[in-house]
């Protein structure tokens, strides 16, 4: 029973780091919704447009490397929720960066349901992402 108890002597801060992480991810989609100049959601939902799955997808997936990294090597708490907004800044940063240099189009190619676009929306955020994450294991 005494390694039960063990194991389990981190749950409450698995259970702080876990929620912090969701709210997160909430509020990274209204970030990303602002930063974008095509509605994800409406596109995704009432559409079934498949480039915007894609590339949303793709953005939270860079987004939650990002935070794993961050929970994964904050001195704590308020380190963790700190290094939350950096990689919220990141990842809305990726989506200006292909859309003012590489892709100036991408919004109107995801609206028309471009799979190429959302393709490479997502590789550019899960990219940025990955390096987002690298950077935070100082």
């Amino acid at each position: 029973m005494e390694i039960v108890m063990d194991s389990l002597a981190g749950l409450a801060n698995f259970a702080m780091y876990f929620a912090i992480s969701i709210v997160y991810l909430f509020i990274f989609k209204i970030v990303y919704a602002f930063v974008t100049p095509h509605d994800e959601w409406k596109l995704v939902k009432e559409q079934q447009n498949v480039s915007a799955a894609i590339g949303f997808g793709g953005a939270m997936i860079g987004f939650s490397l990002a935070l794993a990294s961050a929970a994964s090597n904050s001195l704590g708490l308020i380190d963790f929720t700190l290094w939350g907004v950096v990689a919220v800044i990141a990842q809305s940063f990726a989506f200006a960066l292909l859309r003012f240099t590489f892709m100036p189009k991408i919004a109107e190619r995801i609206n028309n349901n471009e799979i190429s676009a959302g393709v490479m929306l997502a590789a550019v955020s899960v990219a940025v992402g990955l390096l987002n994450a690298a950077c935070m294991t100082y």
